[in-house]
């Protein structure tokens, strides 16, 4: 009953406006977007200046550091809600959501170095990443910078599907840690996907359900293995205020469901001997995508076979 309702506020939510047009990108919404990335990429380059604190969990005092260090390595995935402030104030955005997330991983007996080349092998991201990724590719390599194309696929009751392409580049640190940065260059969402008759719409004139997505992954080897941070900002389009009270939340809740599903698949697709092959020798973590991320309580368990159970612990923070 509960998922039928919620199909029902944003059917009212996103389907109705459609009709009448669609949701469009604002200038003043790219702006509070680009001023939120500002701040919030400042933090980052603080952080990144002080090796004590290079990964989210480091962050922690050290009982409940060393209580997150232990979760990681028994196999959970660890992840919060940011939200950055300006001056401790909030950054408003007009007509638009930000999704700030950042969930942490342990793979272990891999090293930096393979867990690069898989991150790097774009190409093969869609055997890797599905259902989330239908389609990837390489479309330009220099060095430590790439552009890659992909076709997301988002499911949260409604369904969406985008062309999306990046600009990822890769930074070095030392021998032992790295960390990358990732920004849309360009979102369209499709109409009517692998048909005669697809088609993009407009970009930034759609259901607004991704309009921007930047990306910043830290990797991290020691303890036998790699630790693996992804934080990311998105931006989506607002909802009425009369829904906004209902809808906000699980709008602010898919993001998470997809990063803690990014990550797990990155782990198994590590530890098994080769990536395109992951979800025919791991059914169950197919499975467990399909039955727990629709509509995720706040915090979950799920299954994931060849490690211990992978528990979500939400937390929230304004940075």
């Amino acid at each position: 009953m509960r998922k039928v309702m919620l199909a029902g506020f944003l059917a009212f939510a996103y389907v109705l406006p459609e009709s009448a047009g669609g949701a469009e990108l604002k200038q003043e919404t790219t702006e509070a977007f680009n001023q939120y990335v500002r701040v919030t990429e400042d933090r980052m380059a603080e952080e990144l200046r002080d090796a004590r604190t290079f990964l989210w969990v480091d962050g922690f005092p050290e009982p409940q550091r060393d209580k997150l260090y232990t979760q990681l390595r028994h196999g959970e995935i660890v992840i919060e809600r940011l939200e950055t402030l300006e001056k401790e104030k909030r950054l408003r955005v007009p007509n638009g959501l930000i999704h700030h997330w950042v969930p942490v991983s342990f793979v272990p007996g891999v090293t930096l170095k393979q867990v690069l080349a898989l991150l790097q092998d774009y190409d093969h991201h869609e055997a890797i990443y599905k259902p989330d990724v239908l389609r990837s590719r390489l479309l330009n390599a220099d060095g430590n910078c790439f552009k890659i194309y992909l076709r997301l696929h988002q499911k949260a009751i409604l369904t969406a599907v985008f062309n999306a392409e990046f600009d990822v580049s890769y930074f070095p640190l030392d021998e032992n840690r790295t960390h990358s940065r990732s920004y849309s260059t360009r979102i369209a969402e499709l109409e009517n996907p692998d048909r005669s008759n697809e088609r993009e719409k407009p970009i930034g004139k759609d259901r607004g359900f991704l309009w921007r997505l930047n990306s910043y992954w830290r990797f991290q080897e020691k303890d036998d293995g790699v630790y693996v941070q992804l934080e990311s900002v998105a931006l989506s389009r607002s909802v009425p205020a009369l829904l906004a009270w209902v809808v906000n939340p699980l709008l602010k809740s898919i993001p998470r469901e997809y990063l803690s599903r990014l990550l797990t698949s990155t782990r198994v697709a590590l530890t098994n001997k080769s990536a395109a092959d992951t979800f025919d020798a791991f059914p169950v973590v197919r499975q467990f995508s399909a039955r727990y991320f629709l509509v995720a309580p706040a915090s979950g368990a799920v299954q994931n076979e060849g490690h211990s159970t992978v528990i979500l612990p939400i937390q929230e923070r304004s940075i």
